[in-house]
């Protein structure tokens, strides 16, 4: 060892080097027990902040509301407006079958143009401590992607 410490210039030094060594391989090496504590961290926090963001919000809380239900209502009439076109140009004659199947079609584009909006809603309501993954899709509808692919 002194042999060792003359080269690097003591023995102190030595024993830095090589606890310096140490400590980068271990860093190196991420365990997976290192990995869920870092995971239960991240959903601890990403819990807490919803509690405090809600707590902080409450006063918006009827006005939330209200907006949600009004898009909610406006998604769901034009979703079933599109299912009961759809299903009404079975029993009508060949004359109008087109334009009511075309008009089924553009209410259904109007109404998956507004998916992403739901999705956020729905999220908001019901699942919370996941927003973001879920506003990741939702903000993929709302920018007309698929997969990261446009839509068309």
């Amino acid at each position: 060892m002194s042999i060792l410490g003359r080269i690097f210039g003591s023995e102190k030094v030595l024993d830095a080097a090589i606890g310096g060594v140490t400590k980068g391989l271990d860093a190196l090496v991420y365990t997976d027990e290192e990995k869920a504590n870092d995971a239960a961290k991240e959903r601890a926090a990403a819990r807490s902040m919803v509690v405090e963001w809600t707590k902080n919000s409450q006063g918006q809380n009827i006005a939330r509301r209200l907006i949600a239900l009004v898009i909610t209502a406006v998604w769901l009439l034009m979703y079933l407006a599109s299912t009961g076109l759809e299903i009404a140009s079975i029993w009508v004659d060949q004359d109008m079958r087109g334009a009511i199947v075309e008009s089924s079609l553009a209410i259904a584009k109007r109404a998956d143009s507004m998916t992403g909006a739901m999705m956020l809603i729905l999220a908001f309501y019901f699942a919370a401590p996941h927003m973001g993954k879920i506003v990741e899709g939702a903000m993929g509808k709302f920018s007309g992607e698929n997969n990261g692919r446009p839509r068309n």
